[in-house]
């Protein structure tokens, strides 16, 4: 088996005996001599360095169950966290989403802020406990990552003490983002195995919990799902890594197709100025292939100059124009060049002037598009300003 996260090679670490093979569903009387216990595969990633089992997932891993929510001391707590949450981030009149609400003790205490309340939660007794007490919450649990939530998009979400038990962590953090409005803002907690390592706490190695974060790991987790960690502290006497993510924005990069056009425009009108294929490109490179497919040059160019002896005599991929050496200056001339070098560019305009001084003209095509060289003769540089 790999890493659930990253897909690396796990390494054994330990092995557990006859451990409890679950932390819910007791065997009772009729069932206690046929219930048998499990061996617990403890590993770690080779590449994320994530520890977690290499065991299957309990069969209710899709169902929050909680004891510890009734604690009046967890009460206050969580109060104060949520309080100081939607403050701090806005969210007032905000709709927010607890992704594994369980029977809504966490939900329920949410909405007492100004809020807008939902959860989602995958136990029929749950969830019909959550609805006749009167909040949002439908059944389901992400399992793709286009499954959409009732009453989305959201504006902030909260995961606690449930992200440990998901078998594919990836696709329910992106599944979730998918039903994010931009810029969401997200708590989620899990156990601390930080303070595991640190007091030897051997014991809490259960079959539910697939994976035993320290902050490093979960940090990277989330990263590589789309979410940025904004904070990332130790909470409840250090029993909890408790992190506030937001959804990572989309690059945008349609500025790119306004640029191309612009490049594009200033390409051809410079060709223009000489008639039918009386210009060259010098330059073969990525670049320099790349955007003779963009702006389309295939049938406006005569021939491409490149120093690079395997690459004369053969032809610019997609474009299908001639790869020349210099010596074709000479023996079929063209009326201009335009130098497309990237950053030898400067230096093909120096050998170019210096042996074509008086019969071509010179462009340059740099990071803010077409510049002609001032100093070609022959031609009015006037008329070849756009």
């Amino acid at each position: 088996m790999n890493c659930r996260i990253c897909k690396n090679t796990l390494e054994p670490l330990l092995t557990y005996k006859n451990m409890p093979k679950a932390a819910q569903n007791f065997p009772d009387e009729s069932s206690v001599n046929d219930e048998v216990g499990v061996d617990l595969e403890i590993c770690q990633c080779t590449g994320c360095e994530l520890v977690q089992l290499s065991n299957e997932p309990v069969d209710y891993y899709k169902e929050v169950i909680r004891t510890a929510a009734f604690s009046e001391e967890m009460k206050e707590f969580r109060l104060k966290q949520f309080d100081e949450f939607i403050k701090k981030y806005s969210l007032e009149g905000k709709k927010v989403l607890e992704a594994g609400c369980g029977k809504g003790e966490y939900l329920s205490l949410m909405n007492e802020f100004n809020v807008k309340g939902y959860g989602i939660e995958y136990a029929d007794d749950s969830v019909k406990h959550c609805i006749e007490n009167g909040l949002k919450v439908s059944k389901q649990f992400i399992e793709w990552e286009d499954d959409e939530i009732e009453g989305g998009k959201f504006d902030a979400f909260f995961i606690l003490n449930f992200f440990e038990h998901l078998p594919d962590p990836n696709t329910t953090l992106q599944g979730l983002a998918n039903n994010l409005n931009n810029d969401a803002i997200g708590l989620i907690e899990v156990p601390n195995f930080d303070m595991m390592l640190k007091n030897n706490m051997f014991s809490e190695f259960i079959n539910d919990h697939l994976f035993y974060f320290t902050k490093g790991t979960l940090i990277h987790t989330l990263n590589a799902n789309g979410f940025d960690v904004l904070e990332c502290n130790s909470v409840w006497y250090d029993y909890i890594i408790s992190v506030v993510v937001r959804k990572r924005k989309k690059l945008d990069i349609s500025h790119f197709t306004d640029y191309q056009e612009k490049v594009k425009k200033e390409i051809h009108e410079y060709i223009d100025m000489f008639g039918d294929k009386n210009v060259a490109i010098w330059g073969a490179g990525h670049q320099a292939l790349a955007i003779m497919s963009m702006t389309e040059l295939d049938d406006k160019i005569k021939y491409v100059v490149d120093d690079a002896p395997f690459k004369q005599n053969k032809y610019t991929p997609a474009t299908h124009i001639p790869i020349v050496s210099a010596d074709t200056l000479d023996t079929d001339p063209v009326d201009a060049i335009i130098v497309m070098a990237a950053s030898y560019s400067d230096e093909v305009i120096r050998k170019v002037k210096k042996k074509y001084r008086q019969n071509i003209h010179l462009a340059v095509l740099r990071d803010t598009g077409i510049e002609i060289i001032a100093e070609n003769m022959g031609v009015n540089q006037n008329n070849l300003l756009f």
